[in-house]
């Protein structure tokens, strides 16, 4: 198991074996949700000595049609990202799309996640490298786990050695993903922590009707195959009420099922190291 920046988790209790959780909303929603949702996770993951990062997108802008949300308003947001790490100490995480945007995010959170479809966007990792913070890469829908190789040599030859994979399935025809699981030891190769993204790996693109679908009843039969093939860490985007969401409301899981299959999950993670 890789080690995931062990002083991210100062002020929780963790468990120095167990795999790391990647948390949130899919997007600030309004004032009051993220901090809300962090502090649920935050007490499910305190007594199952999980460690936790928060996460929720400031700003969504790979939207299917023209009408979907994109958020509030950057600076509110990440301001509102920011109050998670301030009143729970909890690390922090956020997507960016521009080279523009690095700097601005890495004011507000430890950690600048890269979002699948601009993983070769160069001056994009450039940009989040020069931040010096923790750069979380999510493979390319259209990518092979070893040739993730070339977005961690960009961003270490930038200066930044602090680099993760994420793991989010491949393009399967027009309207699906599959996961292929051999890309998490693949990708270890390459000597950065691999992280598993159990609920955009279960998407349906490309829908007709212009919002993304899912299946989120697969869900824990993705985070199961990724802790038996050694991922370090689980992404999960979660609310509250997926049904309500404003934005994929069809893959997050439900809040108050995360508990019992974190549970489940730290059973397999002692069954496999």
């Amino acid at each position: 198991m890789q080690q995931l920046h062990p002083e991210l988790f100062k002020n929780q209790t963790v468990h120095p074996h167990q795999f790391t959780l990647i948390a949130g909303p899919c997007v600030v929603e309004n004032d009051t949700m993220v901090l809300e949702i962090a502090e649920q996770v935050a007490a499910i993951c305190n007594r199952l000595q999980i460690p936790y990062i928060f996460k929720a997108s400031y700003r969504k802008a790979n939207r299917t049609s023209a009408s979907s949300f994109t958020g509030i308003g950057d600076e509110k947001a990440l301001s509102l990202i920011a109050d998670v790490k301030k009143q729970l100490g909890l690390p922090v995480t956020t997507d960016i799309h521009a080279a523009p945007e690095a700097a601005l995010a890495a004011q507000y959170v430890d950690i600048l996640q890269i979002p699948a479809f601009l993983c070769r966007q160069t001056d994009l990792l450039n940009a989040a490298a020069a931040t010096g913070k923790i750069v979380n890469v999510k493979k390319g829908q259209f990518l092979s786990g070893p040739s993730m190789k070339f977005a961690v040599d960009k961003i270490r030859a930038a200066g930044n050695p602090k680099v993760w994979l994420t793991e989010r399935g491949n393009t399967f025809g027009y309207t699906d993903l599959v996961v292929d699981y051999r890309n998490i030891p693949w990708m270890m190769e390459h000597q950065v922590p691999v992280i598993m993204d159990c609920t955009h790996s279960l998407q349906q693109p490309n829908q007709t009707s212009g919002v993304t679908g899912g299946n989120p009843q697969l869900i824990e039969t993705i985070a199961k195959a990724a802790i038996a093939t050694g991922a370090d860490g689980l992404f999960i985007e979660t609310h509250p009420n997926p049904s309500v969401a404003k934005s994929d409301g069809a893959n997050m899981l439900p809040l108050d099922k995360l508990e019992q299959l974190l549970e489940k999950l730290v059973r397999v993670r002692e069954a496999v190291i």
